[in-house]
């Protein structure tokens, strides 16, 4: 009962003090309640007050923003009106330094005025046309124009100077360690101030004065010192190399190799030096030089077959003259490009190029037209002018190509195209040349009388081994231009040179027969075999010293060998030659008996004693017949004439010694040295000293 009691009276307590709690609960919710009204009540005044002060204050705003609104464009139309009547008075103002020009007042000061009437023109065509005011501006501004035309085209006449010679030749005989802009850095055609002025110029002209008159005066100006650098460069050469300006060609290209050393591999070329020292030789010169013993080289009308037409194209001048009309015209693309408006410089430049084109097209031409000439006349030292030339050509047709990008298809073409013609020229040069191999009209009144190198032979191989500095050249000609020609595309150096290879070996198939023919004509027998020995060799001898035989062999690897067993066929035609004095010693007829031979001081018999007098009466006549025939026959070449000497020596020596000493012990004759009138050291002598020696 207590628990419960005091359990009651616990609850009791905690509801008391809650009910005390609830009080002041309730007493602080009316005094919350009673400041919201109260602050109700200011907010509400606040709000009636702001909207009074609003209807009293935004009236005079805006009327203030009223006024200050008029008074801005009170002022603005100030400064309109005073510009618009800086207009009326910019015709007067201007006048006295558009007439000056922009040299006396400076460009800067003069572009800037010519802006503010480009502003007067403008205005007045928009406001005020057919005006007075207008067509003075108008008048003006064309004066300003023209003035600023005037002063580009006096600015590049002024300060606009061919690029000398010796520049030029330093920038083409650049090191291949040398960076091509490094080279043209060196070719400078204007000061860069002048440069400034006349992009300003070309800018202003183009932007503002909506003309592009005056870049027909920078195509004329730049396109003229072009070609007087060109000239200038030519007339230097020829003046350093102590050449005339009308040339005799053809040239060596033998000699032009000096010129560029590398192999058809396109690159650049160092050729410095090239206005100090000459190139420049004749091919028909190195066509004419022996290649065997002075004496023994036939004597007819060389000189005639082979006489030189003037030719205007001197063949390393135009060499170097390719290269420099490339540096030039990348030079005038750099230059272009800081004056003229990236949309004109194409058109510009093409303009600019087409004549020192030109002039290096047409000396190309010329060279064509006059190597087809002599090609006609069968003058074929002619053709060698052409491969220089076409191997230079076609090493730095690239960079030009890539120059000319842009240009039209014409301008484009036109190195093509010479060199397409170049090309068709040299491969019907090589055509035509295994042609007049192979109908030679040389009659045998104009062989060889000692049975020497035929000068046809000669002249081929010489021919022939100056292919060897052009073989990827002259292989793409033929390739290209040839019956069966092929598109560039299928051409690469090893078809090149294999079809060299094909056509040495058909020139050398022809040359044979061609011999073979002329050798026919001899009466004499045995100089037949004489006169193919000597061409044989010499052709031989030229392949393998040239290196050609690496070339043909390419083709036919069996030339050598085909050759060597010519030689020895000749050798074995030429050794019958003394099968007449073999015939007395080697006792073919009428042989004496062993039984008279194993008693040598028997009396020998009148018939046997005549029998051995004629042996030794007819070897001595046939053996000093043939030292009178055969000391006219010539064997240029040294170790040839040796080696047929020995040859001699030992087939007839031996045989000649056993009959000596088995007849000479005999008593045949009272009278022995009538008969024995040569010992065995005698006929060995002569065969040695007397034979193939028209001096003997």
């Amino acid at each position: 009962m207590e628990d419960i009691s005091h359990l009651k009276f616990e609850i009791n307590s905690k509801l008391e003090k809650e009910m005390s709690n609830l009080t002041l609960l309730k007493d602080s919710l009316k005094k919350s309640n009673n400041n919201t009204e109260n602050m109700l009540g200011i907010l509400t005044s606040f709000e009636t007050r702001l909207r009074k002060l609003e209807q009293t204050i935004v009236p005079v705003y805006n009327e203030t923003e009223n006024l200050r609104r008029r008074q801005e464009n009170i002022e603005k139309t100030m400064t309109t009106l005073d510009h618009v009547l800086g207009y009326y008075h910019i015709a007067q103002e201007a006048d006295m330094m558009i007439k000056d020009g922009p040299e006396l007042h400076g460009l800067d000061r003069y572009l800037q005025q010519m802006d503010k009437v480009l502003e007067a023109l403008v205005y007045f065509k928009k406001h005020n046309q057919n005006t007075v005011e207008l067509r003075d501006v108008a008048g003006v501004f064309e004066q300003g124009k023209d003035a600023l035309q005037i002063e580009f085209q006096t600015l590049l006449a002024r300060h606009g100077r061919p690029v000398p010679a010796v520049v030029i030749i330093d920038c083409v005989g650049v090191d291949d360690d040398t960076t091509a802009t490094e080279a043209e850095v060196q070719m400078e055609h204007l000061p860069e101030k002048v440069i400034e002025d006349l992009s300003d110029i070309s800018r202003w002209l183009i932007t503002n004065g909506n003309s592009t008159d005056f870049l027909k005066d920078y195509i004329q100006a730049r396109s003229g010192m072009l070609v007087k650098s060109l000239s200038g460069l030519r007339d230097h050469l020829k003046t350093s190399s102590g050449t005339s300006v009308t040339m005799k060609a053809p040239h060596s290209p033998a000699l032009s190799s000096k010129f560029s050393k590398q192999k058809d591999t396109p690159g650049r070329k160092s050729i410095k030096g090239l206005g100090i020292k000459s190139y420049t030789k004749k091919a028909s010169t190195v066509l004419l030089k022996s290649p065997f013993d002075p004496g023994h080289r036939r004597t007819g009308s060389t000189s005639d077959a082979l006489k030189e037409d003037s030719c205007e194209v001197d063949i390393d001048v135009y060499i170097t003259e390719l290269s420099a009309l490339l540096k030039l015209m990348q030079s005038e693309l750099q230059l272009l490009t800081q004056i003229i408006p990236e949309k004109y410089q194409r058109t510009v430049y093409d303009n600019i190029v087409q004549p020192g084109l030109e002039v290096v097209v047409t000396a190309g031409e010329t060279l064509a037209s006059f190597t087809r000439k002599n090609i006609g006349k069968r003058e074929f030292n002619a053709v060698l002018s052409i491969f220089p030339v076409v191997k230079h050509l076609r090493s730095i047709k690239p960079d030009f190509d890539r120059n000319l990008e842009g240009c039209q298809a014409p301008t484009r073409a036109k190195l093509a195209s010479l060199l397409s013609t170049l090309g068709s020229t040299g491969a019907k040069g090589l055509e035509e040349f295994i042609d007049n191999i192979r109908h030679d009209p040389d009659k045998s009144s104009n062989m060889p009388r000692d049975g020497t190198v035929h000068e046809l032979t000669n002249q081929t191989m010489v021919f022939m081994e100056q292919l060897q500095d052009y073989i990827e050249t002259a292989g793409a000609m033929l390739l290209m231009h040839g019956e069966l020609a092929a598109s560039s595309e299928a051409v690469d150096d090893r078809k090149s040179r294999l079809k060299l290879a094909d056509y040495c070996s058909k020139v050398l198939s022809a040359l044979g027969l061609n011999l073979s023919n002329k050798s026919e004509t001899y009466s004499d027998a045995f100089i037949k075999p004489i006169f193919m020995l000597n061409n044989f060799n010499y052709i031989l001898k030229s392949l393998k010293r040239s290196g050609l035989i690496e070339l043909v062999h390419l083709w036919n690897k069996d030339v050598e060998m085909l050759y060597k067993d010519q030689i020895m066929e000749q050798k074995k035609s030429y050794s019958q030659s003394w099968s007449r004095v073999m015939h007395y010693i080697m006792e073919i007829n009428e042989p004496m008996s062993s039984q008279r031979m194993m008693n040598p001081e028997a009396k020998l018999k009148e018939k046997e004693k005549q029998n051995i007098k004629d042996k030794f009466t007819g070897f001595n006549k046939e053996l000093e017949e043939i030292v009178r025939t055969q000391k006219t026959y010539a064997i240029p070449d040294v170790e040839l004439r040796a080696a047929m000497k020995k040859d001699n020596v030992e087939y007839i020596i031996p045989l000649y010694r056993i009959f000596l000493e088995k007849y000479r012990k005999m008593n045949f004759t009272k009278n022995l040295d009538k008969y024995v009138k040569y010992s065995v050291e005698d006929v060995q002598g002569i065969i040695e000293k007397k034979l193939f020696d028209t001096s003997a």
